[in-house]
């Protein structure tokens, strides 16, 4: 192997191997997060709205709210897929060139800053758009499989940045 090429399959074959399987369970907590119910608005007795963070943007766009849609949809649904689909391509790959997955790995690192702030956009933004004047909210299993997917992300991203580090100096 050159100095400037960084392989985590070819270097840790278990390793990959584990980390690939992670990857799809943090896909599969990030589907049900999407689709699953993360909040329950009950207005006065008899009005109750639960909706998951797909028909939360739906209903953003539905109201025009194109910014808040664009936004969300941009941070809790496009990026934590494409985020997944790299990770899962460097951990995949039996070739790879040093400078774009460091690349790739650095953008995820920007990104990872802005991870918990999915979740808190999503319950916040969801509610602003549903919440009436008396309104109580209960948090649904969708948000915590949503956060359940953001944190283990993060966690499989800094396992890949520390074997990338490693393999890099072997």
């Amino acid at each position: 192997m050159s100095d400037d090429e960084i392989v985590i399959p070819e270097v840790y074959p278990d390793k990959a191997r584990r980390l690939r399987y992670w990857i799809w369970v943090a896909a599969l907590l990030l589907c049900v997060g999407l689709v699953a119910p993360i909040i329950t608005l009950n207005k006065f007795v008899l009005i109750q709205n639960t909706f998951s963070v797909l028909s939360g943007v739906i209903e953003l766009l539905k109201k025009g709210q194109i910014f808040l849609f664009l936004l969300i949809t941009g941070f809790s649904v496009v990026l934590p897929i494409l985020k997944l689909w790299v990770l899962h391509g460097i951990v995949s790959r039996s070739e790879a060139m040093k400078d774009r997955v460091r690349k790739q790995l650095h953008l995820m690192h920007l990104y990872g800053k802005w991870s918990m702030l999915d979740v808190f956009v999503v319950a916040v933004s969801v509610v602003a758009v549903k919440l009436g004047a008396l309104a109580s909210v209960e948090m649904r299993y969708g948000l915590y499989a949503f956060a359940g997917s953001v944190l283990l992300t993060m966690l499989i991203t800094s396992r890949i940045v520390s074997l990338t580090n490693r393999s890099g100096k072997h």
